[in-house]
């Protein structure tokens, strides 16, 4: 899909990715960019910059993400991309408590489940929409310091294939973002990014530019670390072998330390 005449819509929008992609999109040429997300005076900037639409929303709730795509659909025009970005950094063990796995839970999977109810058909009714979901190379992979992020960012994943297996054949069309460390205020805590940045640290700007250019081909792995492919091929090859070497990082890296 080409962004150009398109209208957006960008959760997690304030910052970090979720800005850098509504000042690509915008620049892409997109009709309209609307950007959601808790940090309202931060939103109302980007959107001021870019000419788009600020809305507040708490991903976390199903209500707020139905509003916001009512909202969308009434007063801007028919959603074209719906970028499902929100995402938290609380990072924990098994040990960690009910309401941080609960909290992981409703952001990085939940979240996505409520935007493809509230967006999804309308997209497939008018035959054609892409559904852009963030998750992580966590997601395929692993992150050694926290479970509860591991297992949601896999859960993100699992659910985006089967949303691309429903409604491919009606016009929609997915992808998932899978990067690395990327600079934002997420990986700027003392703990953020010291795994994920074995790779190197790339600017969102660079991760907007992979989003369109793979949005582009319609492919289904957006992978802004091209590692990130070698990796999973070796997982898949080696499991075991894999399961060992990241059990020896995990003792080099040592735990992390959660907020």
């Amino acid at each position: 899909m080409e962004i150009r005449d398109r209208i957006a819509v960008i959760t997690g929008g304030a910052t970090g990715i979720g800005a850098a992609l509504a000042r690509r999109f915008h620049a892409e040429g997109a009709k309209h960019v609307v950007v959601a997300g808790l940090q309202t005076d931060l939103l109302r900037d980007v959107a001021r910059e870019i000419g788009g639409l600020a809305v507040p929303c708490d991903v976390a709730h199903e209500a707020e993400i139905r509003a916001l795509v009512a909202r969308v659909e009434r007063d801007v025009g028919p959603i074209d991309i719906f970028c499902s970005n929100a995402g938290i950094a609380r990072l924990g063990d098994e040990d960690a408590p009910n309401d941080e796995w609960q909290l992981n839970w409703d952001v990085h999977v939940m979240a996505h489940v409520y935007a493809v109810r509230a967006v999804a058909p309308l997209m497939a009714a008018r035959g054609e929409g892409y559904l852009v979901h963030t998750a992580s190379a966590a997601g395929l992979l692993s992150h050694i310091q926290s479970a509860t992020y591991t297992v949601t960012k896999h859960a993100a994943i699992a659910f985006a294939e089967w949303v691309s297996i429903k409604y491919r054949t009606q016009g929609v069309r997915v992808s998932v973002l899978a990067p690395q460390a990327v600079r934002t205020p997420m990986t700027a805590r003392p703990d953020g990014a010291a795994v994920a940045s074995v790779d190197g640290m790339i600017e969102p700007e660079a991760l907007a530019d992979c989003v369109v250019a793979t949005m582009a081909r319609e492919e289904f792995l957006i992978l802004p670390h091209p590692a990130v492919r070698d990796y999973v091929l070796r997982k898949a090859t080696d499991v075991d072998r894999w399961l060992n070497g990241m059990a020896k990082w995990r003792l080099q890296a040592g735990p992390a330390q959660r907020e």
